[in-house]
């Protein structure tokens, strides 16, 4: 049911209420194409709706652009609509704040801190809801920015949904962003492909009616027979692994099976294998043994009538609604539970990914459920011992729980943590010895020619800190007794400032085998340079002027220098 129909049968409420809040709220301002601005909430509550999530979920899903968008406040939603939604509302405006810019390494502390900020699930479902339309209307966008904002879902928001099971929505973020970023082979794609998907789609489509009847003359009665095809994104990948050769991807289109009970499941790949003989090694049961993300299904590949190769995927239902919308759809099965009868596993025992990082603090218990009870387990408590604090320019930093100013600024360079001398949080003086908390915004306000003291080793948390006040110490001493022996290298790299240059450096300087000690970049305003200072452990002279003619070929770098430190 949409949002509109929705409004219609229900107009008092929380959806109608929030629908016509958020209409009004928005009313007169615009996107980028020209289209009335609240056709974007509007479409990110539809989104949600067909996921099925609950009625506060969608209504948050209305309003998560109200308070940073409008003069609308947090505590005039809090007291429009409660504490639950006003919740879920500051959870998306927070994450408004981080962005990315495509460092390698800051991509798996991106996706840790959009969860540890949202500290409740349904939060992560309204941003991918929101991500998914934003990618949807990109086209409207200036290019450097659709560039930036494709990375950004591509590197963070797609793994982030492919990992909490939700398939469906990671593959259709990749599609959107793969345009932009590789659009050579987009075309390429388009032209190579269109043709291929055309012929299997319609040789599908020819033998569905003899794999119906053969399923139901064994007793197999099919709730569903339709067809997939393979994501561009995905198939691009697949190419590059087999020589560009598209007569070698076998599931180019497949054909999807849907049943009752596991036990048809097998049944029904049992007779398909009488039918037709599988390829060996091309059977694999994501049923006994799940993806990692709780994927379930089962695959074969056939050598098929006219000794063309076909791949089936055949799994339940349920097994197919987890697939598309993962952890999301673990709402509609609470919901649906009565207490009368056996309960589905819970998202926090499926979700192998979650489970490895002690995700949930809550676990059920028995065989009856309650929706509340469930929710409960919806929260995110499991990065309870880490911090994830917030540079200027929208950076994340992941830090242990306790963690200072002082902390925060050694791992954005050695440079500002010695040259330290205060710091603001969200926007207000604090003492050097202040316990940041996820989601501060902080500024490192240093001093030239300031020195670390050493009673900042008494209170920071971090040990990269630790070493580097110690190491101002020594360096100190070394000044009084006379020169010491390097230890690192710092290169100095000037560069056309654009998206994806840390992480062609970071990718160079791996392969190379050499660990980057710290990073730190400075944009000279209006111009279109930055100056990239890297340390790197080594004072291996002619393995450091190979690394350079490697980062010299990196597109827009205009100078390289390096000294030893």
């Amino acid at each position: 049911m949409s949002i509109k129909e929705t409004v219609k049968k229900d107009p008092q409420g929380v959806i109608a209420r929030a629908y016509v809040f958020a209409e009004k709220t928005h009313r007169g301002q615009k996107r980028k194409s020209g289209e009335p601005y609240f056709n974007h909430p509007l479409a990110t509550a539809n989104i949600l709706s067909s996921w099925r999530l609950d009625n506060a979920t969608i209504a948050a899903g209305l309003l998560h652009d109200t308070v940073e968008d409008t003069d609308v406040t947090q505590d005039d939603i809090h007291k429009e609509f409660g504490g639950e939604i006003a919740f879920l509302v500051e959870g998306v405006t927070k994450l408004g704040t981080i962005k990315y810019r495509g460092a390698e390494n800051k991509a798996e502390n991106m996706r840790k801190m959009i969860l540890a900020l949202s500290r409740d699930l349904r939060v992560v479902f309204i941003k991918l809801a929101d991500r998914l339309h934003n990618m949807r209307t990109l086209s409207a966008l200036p290019p450097a920015k659709q560039k930036r904002i494709a990375l950004e879902t591509n590197d963070i928001y797609a793994p982030l949904a492919y990992r909490l099971g939700m398939q469906n929505v990671s593959g259709e973020l990749q599609d959107l962003a793969f345009p932009y970023l590789h659009p050579k082979e987009y075309r390429w794609l388009l032209e190579t492909t269109k043709e291929q998907y055309e012929s299997r789609l319609a040789y599908l489509q020819k033998i569905k009616p003899e794999v119906e009847a053969l399923l139901k003359k064994n007793g197999v009665a099919p709730l569903a027979i339709d067809f997939r095809a393979k994501r561009y994104s995905s198939l691009y990948k697949k190419l590059l692994r087999h020589d560009m050769d598209i007569g070698k991807i076998y599931d180019l289109v497949a054909m999807r099976i849907i049943v009752a009970t596991v036990p048809e499941c097998y049944a029904a790949m049992g007779i398909v294998h009488e039918q037709w003989p599988p390829l060996p090694g091309r059977i694999k049961d994501y049923i006994a043994m799940p993806k990692p993300n709780t994927y379930r299904s089962l695959h074969t590949t056939v050598i098929g009538p006219d000794q063309k190769i076909m791949e089936f995927q055949i799994r339940t239902k349920e097994m197919h609604e987890e697939n598309e919308y993962g952890v999301a759809a673990h709402w509609l099965y609470k919901q649906k539970s009565d207490g009368k009868t056996n309960s589905p596993k819970t998202a926090a025992e499926d979700i192998a990914w979650v489970r490895q990082l002690q995700s949930w603090q809550e676990h059920f218990s028995g065989k009856q459920t309650e929706s509340e009870e469930f929710m409960r387990t919806m929260k995110i408590d499991f990065f309870k011992e880490r911090i994830f604090a917030i540079t200027p320019r929208g950076d994340a930093i992941d830090l242990p729980a306790g963690s200072t100013p002082v902390d925060f600024a050694y791992h954005i360079h050695t440079d500002i943590g010695n040259a330290c001398a205060g710091a603001k949080v969200n926007g207000a003086i604090v003492p050097l010895d202040h316990e940041l908390r996820s989601g501060d915004l902080v500024e490192i306000i240093t001093q030239k020619g300031k020195r670390p003291s050493e009673t900042w080793l008494t209170f920071v948390k971090t040990a990269i800190a630790r070493d580097r006040i110690r190491a101002a110490m020594r360096e100190k001493n070394r000044l009084v007794r006379g020169a010491a022996a390097p230890t690192h290298a710092e290169l100095k790299i000037t560069v056309d400032d654009r998206v994806g240059i840390l992480k062609d450096f970071s990718t160079i300087i791996a392969r190379n085998h050499i660990n980057i000690l710290a990073f730190h970049a400075e944009n000279t305003k209006g111009s279109r340079f930055s100056l990239n200072k890297i340390d790197i452990q080594s004072i291996d002279k002619p393995k450091i002027d190979k690394l350079i003619l490697k980062l010299k070929k990196v597109d827009g770098v205009k100078e390289i220098s390096y000294k030893l430190v």
